[in-house]
């Protein structure tokens, strides 16, 4: 209800991004070298990760944003563990601009689902036996940026 100075109004126009529902896709975790994995290491094993976003238009204002996450510790046959997440969310995105909107899909809603699909990780490398691993904070911004300058590489070039 406005209050007469168009306070409801105002409300009503602000820009809003509503997590409708988040879940897990698809999620895998492998243990391939237990219980000889699991023993004493001599060096600490190299982590590396991968990170994907992907996104999809449901409806006019609704998206399914998914962040794939992809990692392993060890390499070859000394590999201790390898994980892969597909953690999505359905956002409804309200009052947003046309030219905002594929930046607040492609960063901020991957910002919003980040947290609880590396609480997912940490969780599973933990009950595989294993230190929980907390994968840093990711630059969506920074992630978002590099790709559109991959796209922007490999598009051809017009000659004037």
């Amino acid at each position: 209800m406005a209050d007469g100075n168009g306070t409801q109004e105002t409300q009503d126009q602000a820009p809003a991004i509503n997590a409708m529902v988040q879940y897990t896709k698809d999620f895998s975790f492998e243990n391939p070298n237990a219980p000889r994995s699991l023993g004493p290491q001599e060096k600490a094993p190299n982590i590396a990760i991968q990170v994907h976003v992907n996104a999809q238009q449901l409806a006019e204002s609704d998206f399914e944003v998914n962040i794939v996450l992809e990692g392993s510790a060890g390499e070859g046959a000394n590999t201790l563990f390898k994980f892969e997440l597909d953690y999505a969310g359905m956002f409804r995105l309200l009052n947003i601009s046309p030219n905002d909107m594929h930046p607040v899909v492609m960063i901020e809603c991957p910002r919003l689902l980040f947290p609880f699909a590396r609480q997912i990780i940490a969780d599973a490398v933990r009950s595989g036996g294993f230190p929980p691993l907390y994968i840093d904070p990711i630059d969506f911004a920074a992630l978002y940026r590099k790709r559109l300058d991959e796209v922007a590489a490999s598009a051809p070039q017009l000659k004037s």
